[in-house]
């Protein structure tokens, strides 16, 4: 039995292990630097590619302008480089860096329905660029389809 002058001992209490809601304010401080840095990124990720997109809408009106007063070969090649240039900048570099000729044009139909590179207006593309007399062809076929594409990116 006990003796009544002796208090019973219990065993030492702990507290409660802390909750892991609501977190402390460093995280809260934490969490919003990280929302802001996402939102910053995305912001700029998107600005880049449409001012890429954009530009290059320019440069293919300004094409469309000048294949007027100029040779068809020299719009041909400079249409094939704005084209690439677009590629570049939407897609990985060393996935379309070394790509040419029919690979290229098959690239360029991937987003588009059909294959109107390969087989349709875009073909001219292959050799266009090189030949030193090209036969008198429609621009504007090709113009629609090149800004076709861009759009489709």
């Amino acid at each position: 039995m006990m003796d009544p002058q002796t208090l019973p001992l219990r065993d030492i209490h702990f507290p409660p292990d802390p909750s892991w809601w609501p977190p402390a304010p460093g995280w809260w401080v934490l969490a919003g630097c990280a929302l802001c840095a996402l939102v910053f990124w995305i912001w700029r990720r998107r600005r880049a590619r449409l001012s890429a997109i954009d530009y290059a809408r320019r440069e293919l009106d300004a094409l469309r302008e000048r294949a007027v007063h100029e040779e068809a070969p020299a719009l041909l090649r400079e249409l094939s480089i704005l084209l690439r240039r677009v590629a570049v900048s939407r897609f990985a570099r060393r996935e379309i860096a070394g790509v040419t000729g029919i690979a290229w044009l098959e690239f360029l139909d991937r987003p588009l329905a059909g294959r109107p590179f390969s087989t349709g207006a875009g073909r001219i593309l292959l050799d266009g660029p090189y030949r030193r007399n090209v036969p008198n062809i429609e621009l504007a076929p090709l113009f629609d389809l090149c800004r076709h594409w861009i759009a489709a990116l």
